[in-house]
């Protein structure tokens, strides 16, 4: 069963309850990784692993996202910004306890490549809160496998 959350704006990335944060140096530029979140958003199943589909809603302002496991997500866009940062939030899920959520990803040159920064900022319930704060190891691991599929993918491509 789909429920509403309770919507927030770019700043929750920085006063979310639980924030875990993430980061990484990819070899692409902070130009062509920025296209791979924000316009191939169908792309996203063939390199986060949890992903096992999205696409996008109303002209790229939304997404809805399927993972793996059977969550499901509709999102809203909160900030795309080329090539530093692009964030969105749920509106709707099926995941149990959660009240907020938002992914915010930032991108800073690094060198020639690109330092991709990921923000999972999150409020539910006392479970949902300890659950996420409990699932970082896990989480950081998904981020650096996901990040390291995308920066081969971008390299394929621009090859």
């Amino acid at each position: 069963m789909a429920h509403r959350l309770r919507p927030v704006g770019l700043d929750f990335a920085q006063s979310a309850p639980v924030r875990l944060v993430f980061a990484r140096k990819v070899a692409a530029s902070p130009e062509v990784v920025f296209r791979a979140l924000a316009e191939d958003v169908p792309g996203w199943s063939e390199w986060f692993a949890a992903v096992a589909s999205a696409r996008p809603l109303d002209e790229g302002a939304g997404r809805e996202v399927r993972l793996t496991g059977g969550t499901r997500f509709r999102e809203t866009v909160v900030a795309a910004t080329p090539n530093e940062v692009y964030a969105y939030r749920v509106d709707e899920t099926n995941a149990p306890g959660v009240h907020a959520l938002l992914e915010e990803w930032r991108l800073t040159p690094a060198g020639t490549g690109t330092r991709v920064q990921w923000t999972f900022a999150g409020d539910g319930t006392a479970v949902f809160r300890f659950a996420l704060k409990a699932a970082r190891t896990g989480l950081g691991r998904a981020f650096r496998g996901a990040v390291t599929a995308l920066d081969r993918r971008l390299a394929a491509q621009n090859a």
